[in-house]
């Protein structure tokens, strides 16, 4: 009997030639599956990231090269050096312009300066004031002031929008501490709650960044009865801009009128006037400040000034000198000009 043989050769080519066209396209990894050669594999898993730079690093991967690690524009940009932490400014940590700074609903947070004076001195006491009410009263030219302000945000972004909505309160006393002859008493407690609605900005004016404009209602009153009673109502508005370490805070108001027999305060507006400017610059932990007021009448100008420095003693604790002349430092006082002069020690609120 004959026997036949058969090469492997003509078994895929002649008999079977579909097997070898399976071979051959195994081969050269034109069919997926488990069957493909494994550089082909993952190449084409690398070519399925779809980010630029981690596909990068797998393709240099396979080739054995090291690739440097792509970092996002926008990270490059926002993250400081290391070891370093980026600084915000003054209204920025004020007023929570910035997303960094921001710390939601219902926190307190400072509103106007914290700070008490244990020694100041006023060359000028109102004695007609508070004669009115007691004629053998006397105050004393030493004097301790202090102030409290403190605010809340109730609704932050409002409607989706770059605004704000805040409850505030600032409580300024002027304490008779060394009159211990009359008990040590209270000469004046000024309380002023306001409503602000805060919206932040981002302009450029006169070489100045506008950061933000505040509207709002602003209550202040004194809470003493008939003579010494005085209260106000205004609707306010507050415009803040910066460069640099440099502040600027304009301050604008309308006073709501009163009936003639309600009013504590005839002729506010022209002792007071219609607004104030505050400037502040920061230097070294230092913070030296300014403000001016004036009623802008030629024929009888009346006005105000107060100086201020803020310097380093403890992290949140600065030492604190203040002086002010002029009108208006008090709502006792807001028809008598005073001159004063205090030391003490501030809440810091701008680091």
């Amino acid at each position: 009997m004959k026997r036949h043989r058969i090469s492997w050769r003509s078994f895929l080519t002649v008999r079977h030639p579909w097997i070898g066209l399976l071979s051959f396209l195994l081969f050269l990894g034109a069919v997926p599956g488990e069957g493909l050669p494994e550089t082909s594999r993952e190449l084409a898993e690398c070519a399925k990231i779809e980010d630029p730079g981690e596909r990068l690093k797998c393709y240099d991967s396979l080739a054995g090269r090291k690739s440097k690690e792509v970092v996002p524009a926008e990270e490059s940009v926002k993250k400081p050096p290391p070891g370093e932490t980026k600084k915000f400014s003054y209204f920025s940590h004020l007023w929570e312009l910035e997303p960094e700074t921001r710390r939601g609903k219902y926190s307190i947070s400072p509103h106007n300066s914290n700070y008490i004076l244990p020694y100041s001195y006023n060359s000028s006491p109102n004695y007609e004031a508070v004669r009115e009410a007691d004629p053998g009263k006397d105050l004393k030219h030493e004097e301790v002031a202090f102030q409290l302000s403190l605010k809340v945000k109730l609704w932050e972004d409002i409607l989706g929008q770059k605004a704000d909505l805040w409850v505030a309160y600032t409580q300024r006393s002027f304490w008779q501490f060394y009159n211990f002859e009359d008990s040590s008493p209270f000469r004046e407690t000024n309380y002023e709650p306001e409503l602000l609605l805060n919206l932040r900005t981002d302009y450029r004016l006169l070489g100045l960044r506008g950061r933000f404009i505040n509207l709002g209602f602003n209550h202040q009153s004194n809470g003493q009865s008939e003579p010494l009673s005085r209260s106000w109502n205004r609707i306010v508005a507050n415009a803040g801009f910066e460069r640099g370490n440099f502040s600027l805070l304009l301050k604008g108001w309308c006073r709501i009128p009163e009936s003639a027999e309600d009013d504590d305060n005839p002729h506010m507006g022209d002792y007071l006037g219609y607004g104030e400017i505050w400037g502040y610059y920061f230097w070294k932990g230092n913070r030296f400040g300014i403000m001016l007021r004036n009623n802008l009448d030629l024929h009888d100008n009346r006005g105000a000034v107060q100086l201020e420095w803020s310097f380093p003693i403890l992290e949140r604790i600065g030492g604190y000198l203040q002086y002010y002349n002029g009108y208006g430092e008090s709502l006792m006082d807001y028809n008598h000009s005073v001159n004063r002069i205090g030391i003490g020690f501030i809440l810091k609120n701008w680091n």
